[in-house]
């Protein structure tokens, strides 16, 4: 994984993943640099240094954007919008949850991101699902035919859930939905509970019971007509490996699954980390893990973290289910992802792909080198869903 703090895991982690969502290298450094001081604190310390520094530069491509948008470049603006928006929510999603600056940087974030989106023309749609009396939303990506155009009729198509930090726009610029999209499969980039905008503006808490919020999802998508309801599947990445298994396993009508990154057995991980064992994705790990799953105190959280496990849970799996694993992750054992394979006994196509050195993507949920694993995720898919694997052309 790149390592530009030396010894600090967890903000290393944030610029790669700035760097899988599109970041430019130059700007990375002009974000960075002034930040190496901080970054010898520790993982904690200097967080309001970082979302300013990656906020700043966020605040250039604005000002750069409008004046691209002033002169008709619509897409270059567009570009410019994006970039901002991830370095903006790069920066809002290091600071502690009572942080008061990362509300206005996370709106600022989702205006920045949609308008960025609109300009650049891309193949996005925002989309809100009713959910306990709220809404989850969602970004979805079309299935493309041979001429680029969006497919008439019903698709198959991938939801894919975030972790324990990530959102749905994360996704979007990570994830596989592009590779997709080009091989006749759609995607549905979802802020479940405890995520998001689920999380930070409609109060949601996460959901161990995964099957809760991905049943009513699979319900909505179901009833639209340009969704084939016999071919939805699910993805998870990171915490969502423990979701997405646990939803297509209480949800028969989940036609496949996918961890991307395997996250068997998250009760043990969350003791190993009381006990210092292991990385930790964001800084102030414990008010942040409270938070994401709405408990009062940590002895509450370590009670809702105790139901967190897939023992006794994939076995229940009747459809193809891919498992996907880093050689070299520092936050989930690669024992976890043998342990998923190994229980998915009644799935009648499972696959685990671990990534090794020759591979790249050996980081946490392939954060080093993404593109091996949504290369992977995109072919096994839509191999599976009669989508076109080779491309149109083939």
């Amino acid at each position: 994984m790149f390592a530009y703090f030396p010894g600090n895991y967890v903000w290393n982690l944030s610029v790669n993943l700035a760097m899988e969502m599109g970041a430019r290298l130059g700007e990375v450094d002009a974000i960075c640099r002034p930040l190496l001081e901080a970054a010898q604190r520790g993982e904690d310390a200097g967080t309001p240094e970082f979302m300013a520094g990656w906020e700043r530069q966020g605040d250039v491509l604005r000002e750069l954007a409008a004046e691209d948008e002033a002169a008709g470049r619509a897409l270059s603006a567009g570009e410019k919008l994006g970039r901002a928006a991830t370095y903006f929510l790069i920066g809002e999603r290091m600071q502690a949850a009572g942080y008061a600056p990362r509300v206005a940087l996370y709106e600022k974030f989702l205006t920045t991101f949609a308008r960025g989106v609109e300009l650049a023309g891309e193949n996005a749609e925002r989309i809100e699902i009713p959910y306990a009396g709220t809404v989850l939303s969602g970004i979805l990506v079309r299935a493309l035919g041979p001429d680029g155009r969006v497919l008439d009729g019903p698709a198959p198509i991938l939801v894919q859930v975030n972790g324990l930090d990530s959102t749905k726009e994360m996704l979007y610029r990570t994830g596989p939905a592009a590779k997709l999209s080009r091989r006749g499969v759609a995607s549905l980039l979802l802020d479940q509970p405890g995520t998001g905008e689920a999380l930070r503006l409609h109060d949601l808490p996460a959901v161990p019971e995964s099957e809760q919020w991905a049943s009513v999802v699979l319900e909505h998508l179901a009833a639209r007509p340009d969704v084939d309801e016999q071919r939805i599947g699910l993805l998870g990445v990171s915490l969502g490996g423990y979701y997405a298994p646990r939803a297509v396993a209480m949800e028969p009508r989940f036609a496949l699954g996918v961890a991307w990154g395997a996250n068997h057995d998250w009760r043990a991980v969350q003791q190993a980390r009381r006990a210092r064992e292991g990385e930790r994705p964001v800084p102030h790990y414990w008010d942040h893990v409270q938070w994401v799953f709405g408990t009062k105190d940590l002895d509450a959280f370590f009670e809702v973290a105790e139901r967190m496990h897939l023992d006794g849970v994939v076995e229940r799996i009747r459809v193809p289910f891919l498992v996907t694993h880093g050689e070299h992750d520092r936050q989930i054992p690669l024992s976890y992802a043998h342990r998923t394979y190994e229980q998915l006994v009644n799935s009648p196509d499972r696959e685990l792909v671990v990534f090794t050195e020759r591979t790249g993507g050996t980081a946490h949920s392939s954060v080093d080198n993404g593109a091996v694993a949504t290369d992977l995720i995109a072919d096994w898919v839509a191999e599976r869903f009669g989508g076109h694997p080779g491309g149109w052309s083939a």
